[in-house]
């Protein structure tokens, strides 16, 4: 089964993206045969920049990221929501990378359960 989960809101300030790793996460320890697919858009973009330094009582994003990645899930970030935040030049983590709005359309299409955080 593909999962593809959309986030829209920043890493820190709300638990949204938080919860949708949390569930990521999940699905890949108690169902194996499961794809996760992780789709960056609007403030969501600046989750995929490497060592940010988590808030007092924030959980690290960096590392729930990391988890998915190392199991097999896909991260992507709209390039021009990336451009428009000024970040589209700089590193991300490890195992995310630049994307389109083609390329989450496609995901779409070919996914089973489409989530939106």
């Amino acid at each position: 089964m593909k999962i593809l989960f959309i986030l829209n809101d920043a890493p820190y300030g709300s638990e949204k993206t938080y919860n949708a790793l949390r569930l990521a996460m999940k699905l890949q320890q108690e169902h194996a045969g499961a794809e996760i697919r992780v789709f960056l858009m609007a403030d969501a973009v600046t989750a995929a920049l490497p060592g940010q330094t988590t808030p007092q009582g924030y959980y690290n994003i960096e590392r729930m990221f990391k988890a998915v990645v190392n199991k097999g899930g896909q991260v992507k970030i709209c390039g021009t929501c990336a451009e428009g935040r000024g970040i589209h030049k700089l590193v991300l983590m490890e195992g995310a990378e630049i994307s389109t709005m083609s390329q989450l359309a496609q995901w779409v299409v070919d996914s089973d359960r489409v989530l939106t955080f």
